[in-house]
């Protein structure tokens, strides 16, 4: 049902129409009363939960962040079967993001290619929704993702990521720290050891007892994934995301004038799904089997995110999938990984 309306309405939309259309019909079911009779419906078995940050995951699958940047979703969501929700990326200021249109799709590849540029309405209206949230006494993991704002310069970044950190922290049950974006100028730059370091010190500093992770991107090389990953156990990280979009494009098969026409931005889909995995088993390799290692990039299927459990992830995320499955994706998800761990 949800392929035919797709093939014949939804991808004849405006793609970021579309997400805001999604978005307004997922809002709708705690706004209606629905989650608990949905959540009947999508609720992961039990025997699916992961211990892990010092927190309980009803199931190792939840959403990555890009969808919900504003936490306006959280609920909605959680009816739907995600685990865990993961806001953001949310940044200190308040922004617009880059012009319209910037957001793409490349149906043939089940792909998106984004240049949104951390579009919010900024870490303080953020943290007063996820505190809201967190009134319920049923609800998902709540992630804050918190990335650089844009009128910030580099060698400000430090102090931008401190004031989201601190209004987050206190409401969000983990936070990660976005530094892996290619749609922020000069955001990447700050993987490198002697940019990292002192963030990381600023984030876990006003972060006090919530734990934080790093997201790094695909593209770094591996001396570059080493050299994180090392960071982040000498400064006391609870884990690292692997991975975020890729600024890559080979082995589409989407034509190459499509793809040259949507221009500049991270790619996410099936696409990513070899390099992502080949990132995750550096990462995990590099670090104690109890340090958590979140994969996203490529999942689709209940065998994808069974692949990156198998392949050391402790958690998986996904996003980009969404929009090609609908939204019984999370549910197919936990049910396939359900039926696996019987077998």
């Amino acid at each position: 049902m949800y392929e035919l309306l797709f093939r014949t309405v939804l991808r004849r939309l405006d793609p970021e129409r579309a997400h805001h259309l999604a978005v307004a019909v997922i809002r709708a079911i705690p706004a209606l009363g629905l989650t608990g009779l949905v959540r009947r419906f999508t609720r992961p078995d039990p025997a699916l939960a992961v211990e892990t940050l010092g927190l309980r995951f009803e199931s190792p699958f939840g959403m990555a962040a890009g969808f919900d940047k504003d936490a306006r979703s959280i609920r909605g969501l959680w009816a739907l079967g995600f685990g865990h929700i993961e806001i953001g990326t949310v940044t200190a200021i308040a922004q617009e993001g880059n012009p319209k249109p910037r957001l793409f799709r490349l149906v043939d590849d089940r792909a998106v290619i984004n240049r949104m540029g951390f579009n919010n309405g900024g870490a303080a209206a953020a943290a007063e929704r996820v505190a809201r949230q967190r009134r319920h006494r049923a609800r998902p993991i709540i992630g804050a993702n918190i990335g650089k704002s844009r009128v910030v310069a580099v060698e400000d970044a430090v102090a931008d990521y401190r004031a989201s950190a601190r209004l987050l922290a206190p409401v969000a049950d983990y936070l990660a720290i976005n530094v892996s974006s290619p749609n922020t100028p000069g955001l990447r730059g700050l993987q490198d050891d002697a940019l990292l370091g002192p963030l990381i010190a600023a984030v876990l500093e006003e972060a006090g007892s919530t734990p934080v992770l790093v997201k790094i991107a695909p593209d770094l090389d591996d001396a570059a994934i080493d050299a994180v990953c090392a960071l982040a156990l000498r400064h006391g990280l609870a884990g690292i995301i692997a991975t975020n979009t890729t600024i890559g494009r080979e082995g589409l098969t989407t034509d190459p004038a499509v793809v040259e026409a949507a221009g500049a931005g991270g790619l996410s889909g099936a696409p990513l799904r070899a390099r992502a995995l080949d990132v995750l088993r550096r990462v995990r390799a590099a670090v104690p089997d109890d340090f958590c290692v979140i994969a996203v990039g490529g999942i689709d299927t209940a065998a994808d995110a069974a692949e990156r459990l198998a392949a050391g992830a402790t958690l998986v995320q996904g996003y980009t999938a969404f929009l090609y499955r609908g939204p019984l994706w999370a549910r197919q998800i936990t049910r396939g990984l359900a039926r696996a761990s019987r077998r």
